[in-house]
């Protein structure tokens, strides 16, 4: 039977549903020697190809589910080549068991922090689709001292230029002397979506400046104090089941049906 490309791909483990109808828009992926485009379907005897690549969907199926952390330290990107030849956050990764790493979200080049990977591409749907509505939590330092009515402002919501924002809870981090002093402040904030450079743009519209922004947990998955930048850990068998709870928030069907 045949379903979306993205969906099958994904299935097979060879990227996120998103990453894959980026293939399509790009004109990266062809079905039977024709170029394929949104809404195609398939199944996986099919000639699939990726930059004229032919895709062998049965073997690159994923026999386990693995899922991996990484603390991405600032300068990497998140993607796998990069046309100005940066590293990225793929060059310290393993070698996955089965499939290929794919990235949950991103994290742009100027902020730190944690960055999840899995070799199922139904997983990484689910847990960056806006349904799952999956909580990330930043440590954050802003220029200038914000006032409570600035820090209300950002929790009743903003304009941005793709809609308006706000975040779910500020917390007030206490400040070094070396802040206070060049009138810097630092906060803990959660927010429910990921949409891009989406922390640093609320500040932004709020009138101060982020001048350090570290990713410390992705739904119930922190970033562990002991892991170091460029470091990485896969999850346990206990903490693979929370984020699989997580990704399925909101009445979604759990990725767990599939094979693990």
């Amino acid at each position: 039977m045949t379903v979306r490309l993205q969906k099958l791909l994904a299935a097979a483990g060879m990227g996120s549903r998103r990453q894959v109808e980026e293939w399509i828009r790009e004109g990266r992926l062809t079905v039977a020697g024709r170029v394929a485009k949104l809404g195609d379907r398939a199944e996986p005897g099919d000639e699939i190809r990726l930059d004229g690549r032919r895709l062998d969907l049965g073997q690159t199926r994923p026999a386990a589910r693995q899922v991996l952390l990484y603390h991405k330290p600032l300068g990497e990107v998140t993607t796998r080549r990069d046309p100005q030849h940066r590293p990225t956050v793929f060059d310290r990764l393993p070698p996955p068991q089965h499939g290929r790493w794919i990235v949950v979200g991103r994290l742009d080049v100027n902020t730190s922090g944690l960055l999840l990977f899995t070799t199922d591409g139904e997983l990484a749907h689910r847990l960056m689709h806006p349904s799952s509505s999956i909580e990330r939590e930043y440590l954050v330092r802003v220029r200038g001292l914000p006032d409570g009515e600035t820090v209300r402002r950002l929790l009743r919501g903003l304009p941005l230029d793709d809609g308006p924002a706000a975040f779910d809870r500020i917390s007030g981090e206490p400040s070094s002397a070396d802040e206070a002093a060049a009138r810097n402040a630092s906060y803990r904030v959660v927010l429910h979506e990921g949409r891009n450079r989406e922390v640093r743009r609320l500040w932004e519209a709020a009138g101060h400046e982020v001048s350090r922004l570290l990713r410390i947990r992705y739904g119930p998955i922190e970033l562990p104090r002991d892991l170091r930048p460029g470091q990485w850990r896969l999850l346990d068998e206990r903490s693979t089941t929370r984020l699989l709870a997580a990704a399925a928030a909101q009445g979604a069907a759990p990725p767990a049906l599939r094979p693990a």
